[in-house]
């Protein structure tokens, strides 16, 4: 019998800890989780979990990613009351049923209730969150009749839905999910008198012109569609650590009609804050595919750049979770750039108007 390889044992190692760690969470929840018996279910060391996986958090995050399926796509898309009502559908068929056990609930909920007490945790996922909510709300926008803004529509959507899945595990039994699903399609015809134009933004400085070659990294997959975008074409890339997200927006909002925006995640902890965003993302982008056409969903990408390999091709600094930087590329050629508070919007907003080169 031939030997494995090192990657080949250490690839059936990380199997054994995931499958025994899935367990360990079905069985006693994640509070309860112990380490050590997740090492005896794997018939391994307690080293050999921590040298896979840094910590008990870091290991539930990557059974939560191992869990999100990869579905379909839906080949039409629907109203907008339709649309939010179906996206709340889908999303509602994570919640457990009523013989499940708690533990073994929020593993299928996929619920990150009391993991996430540190402040750095909180402002992540608050940050993820309104990303998602920009996502959605793209999609929304597709479906409505004017050229309106829904990412308070998309808020509301996810307020309800995490609200509900919050429930189905502190109170099983309470509440009906098809009452859910009907109230986020009555959320559609709602007057939110959504705007958007951030105060900082009349002081942002404008982006800096530049000339500097573009040397295409090796590719990254779409969080959204799961696919390798690569990064040959125009467009505007937004580097944001896990504190910026929200600044996403400001290059969705300025870039011109077919411009393509890519966010590019950066993080200085890939194993706990990486695995939050390829959970989170990757779960959206699954419900999204099923109820909106491809031409219906959000043209933003959103890559998960752990290593940087990104923001070194394009020379931006990287400062933790709060990095904001972002550059311009044409046909081969950085041609702006710039860096700090208000960086993507001053790089799309400079590529339409006053076009650097």
């Amino acid at each position: 019998m031939a030997r494995l390889t090192r990657a080949q044992q250490q690839e059936r190692t990380r199997a054994a800890v995931l499958a025994a760690a899935r367990e360990e969470f079905a069985e006693h929840g994640y509070a309860d989780a112990k380490v050590d018996r997740i090492a005896e279910r794997a018939e391994l060391t307690r080293g050999a979990v921590y040298s896979n996986f840094p910590s008990k958090r870091a290991l539930y995050l990557a059974v939560l990613v191992d869990s999100v399926e990869h579905v379909g796509e839906a080949a039409s898309s629907p109203d907008l009351d339709e649309a939010a009502a179906a996206f709340a559908r889908v999303w509602l068929e994570r919640l457990p049923w009523s013989g499940d056990t708690p533990a073994g609930g929020s593993l299928q909920a996929r619920s990150l209730d009391g993991v996430f007490g540190d402040e750095p945790g909180r402002t992540a996922l608050a940050q993820v969150t309104k990303l998602e909510a920009l996502l959605l709300a793209l999609c929304l926008e597709s479906r409505a009749p004017g050229p309106t803004r829904q990412v308070r529509l998309a808020e509301l959507v996810l307020t309800l839905l995490n609200g509900a899945g919050h429930l189905a595990g502190t109170a099983p039994g309470f509440g009906d999910p098809f009452d859910v699903v009907r109230a986020c399609g009555h959320l559609a015809h709602l007057d939110l008198a959504d705007t958007w134009g951030p105060p900082h933004l009349p002081f942002v400085a404008a982006a800096q012109r530049a000339q500097d070659p573009w040397d295409t990294p090796a590719q990254l997959p779409d969080l959204v569609t799961g696919h390798l975008p690569g990064f040959d074409g125009d467009g505007v890339i937004a580097f944001l650590g896990t504190g910026r997200l929200d600044a996403a927006e400001e290059a969705v909002r300025a870039t011109r009609p077919g411009d393509r925006v890519t966010v590019a995640v950066v993080t200085d902890d890939p194993a706990e804050l990486g695995r939050l965003v390829r959970l989170r993302i990757g779960d959206l982008g699954g419900c999204l595919r099923r109820v909106f056409a491809p031409d219906d969903r959000p043209r933003p990408r959103v890559v998960l750049d752990e290593r940087a390999a990104l923001a070194t091709a394009a020379a931006v600094p990287v400062a933790g979770e709060v990095t904001e930087g972002a550059v311009r590329v044409e046909a081969g050629t950085i041609v702006a750039r710039a860096q700090g508070r208000g960086a993507a919007y001053a790089v799309a907003s400079a590529a339409r108007s006053d076009r650097a080169g």
